[in-house]
């Protein structure tokens, strides 16, 4: 049985790896083409510092011997640790964490700034994070559930996202001078979309893996409600940005599905199947008013939504919790005490990770800065940071000798309307 329970983790364990692709897919589909490689690399580098750090001194931090509820203080470089199967789980999940800030963050921050942020959210920041909560630190002492992470990895991500985009500022263009919020197109919605199917389908590791074990009373209820959750959010999301916008809105109704799965995250094991439908069509719902709540209300310039799907979706599925656990929920016949327990742990992952994400990189903006020029970024971060361009159209439009005078012309044209879309105009106006 324990080759099982072990084959169940390391199966959860490369579909949340894999996952790191259906972000890539998402991020890069949902932003500009001249930015494609840039968003590639933060996504490679991502998981790979954050498996490596996570090995030399997150997991310590995070699984260590407790220290005042508060933080590990052994476990570093895996001294003294059996279970590396569990290890290489979790170190997925810190570097999941790390990623969800570069989407919040694409087309205008340096890549060597991102990368500091990175170390520094997946070696000590995130870690903190998950020891108060699955290390046994205060806020497991205090009945905190979370069982898969919709505070302790979501919530955290789009806390560091908010305080670094705050300091980065918005993409040139996207609010005018009154103030207004400006639409700036995605450069390719099917691969965003394919992104969206990825995370989903990742996301049953994600989710079922957290059980760490084989458990047929928990994986195949922990399953259902995953599933339940998004397609809830799904159809919510699709209506209501119907009944809102006079249209069903195919961005919106995406992250529908993203913002589902972070609700449900938490209280997956938690709640009954109607619990999870409800807290689907909820995040639904929550999701296509964080997204307008995010860019008019709070002028926070995020090209993917990632702070509106993993913050306040992810507030709402801790929350939840409080409401429709099956044991110890308000609706349940519980007491509020769940409830205000799962409030607390909300506002302190906030405080801690914006506070310290904030401190880092106000720190480095002060000392390095942390955005590129205007002109890397009108011209994409691709060749300013990486010397090449994801995707070289001129090239493409010019293959055959005999239609050379015509390619030529409706190539330049198409090339210039496309700089067009993907920045000069968005600067111009």
């Amino acid at each position: 049985m324990e080759s099982v329970n072990m084959s169940w983790v390391m199966l959860g364990t490369i579909l949340v790896f894999f996952m790191h692709a259906g972000f890539s897919m998402v991020e890069t589909g949902f932003t500009r083409s001249k930015n494609s490689l840039n968003i590639l690399m933060k996504n490679f580098l991502t998981i790979s510092i954050g498996a490596v750090l996570y090995f030399i001194v997150g997991y310590g931090f995070m699984f260590g011997t407790d220290a005042f509820g508060f933080i590990g203080t052994d476990g570093f470089v895996l001294n003294g640790v059996e279970d590396t199967g569990f290890f290489i789980f979790q170190a997925m999940f810190a570097a999941t964490c790390a990623t969800i800030i570069s989407g919040a963050v694409a087309e205008r921050i340096k890549l060597n700034s991102y990368i500091l942020l990175t170390v520094v959210m997946t070696a000590f920041i995130y870690p903190v994070v998950g020891h108060w909560v699955w290390g046994g630190g205060w806020l497991s002492e205090l009945g905190f559930v979370d069982f898969a992470g919709s505070t302790v990895v979501h919530f955290t991500g789009a806390a560091g996202a908010i305080a670094a985009v705050m300091l980065l500022g918005a993409r040139i263009g996207k609010y005018s001078k009154d103030g207004k919020s400006r639409v700036i197109p995605a450069s390719n919605v099917p691969l965003g979309a394919l992104g969206v199917f990825l995370l989903w389908f990742g996301w049953f590791g994600f989710n079922g893996g957290s059980a760490l074990a084989a458990d047929v009373t928990v994986v195949p209820h922990v399953i259902s409600t995953t599933m339940l959750s998004a397609s809830a959010a799904v159809i919510a999301s699709a209506y209501y940005s119907s009944l809102r916008y006079k249209k069903i809105d195919a961005s919106l109704t995406l992250n529908g599905a993203l913002g589902g799965l972070v609700g449900i995250t938490a209280g997956t094991a938690a709640v009954s199947l109607t619990g999870s439908i409800i807290i689907g069509l909820v995040s639904g719902i929550v999701l296509v008013e964080g997204v307008a709540f995010v860019d008019r209300s709070l002028k926070l310039d995020d090209p993917v939504g990632a702070i509106a799907v993993h913050g306040a979706c992810g507030i709402w599925g801790t929350i939840a919790v409080g409401f429709f656990a099956t044991d110890g929920g308000l609706f349940y016949g519980g007491s509020a005490t769940l409830l205000g327990v799962q409030a607390l742990g909300v506002v302190a992952a906030f405080a801690w990770t914006f506070v310290m994400t904030f401190i880092v990189f106000g720190i480095l903006k002060a000392v390095a800065g942390i955005r590129v020029s205007e002109e890397e970024e009108i011209s994409g971060l691709d060749f300013a940071e990486h010397g090449s361009q994801a995707y070289e159209l001129k090239d493409i439009m010019v293959t055959t000798p005999a239609r050379k005078t015509n390619a030529v012309s409706s190539g330049s044209t198409l090339v210039e309307r496309l700089d067009q879309l993907h920045g000069k105009s968005v600067k111009m106006d």
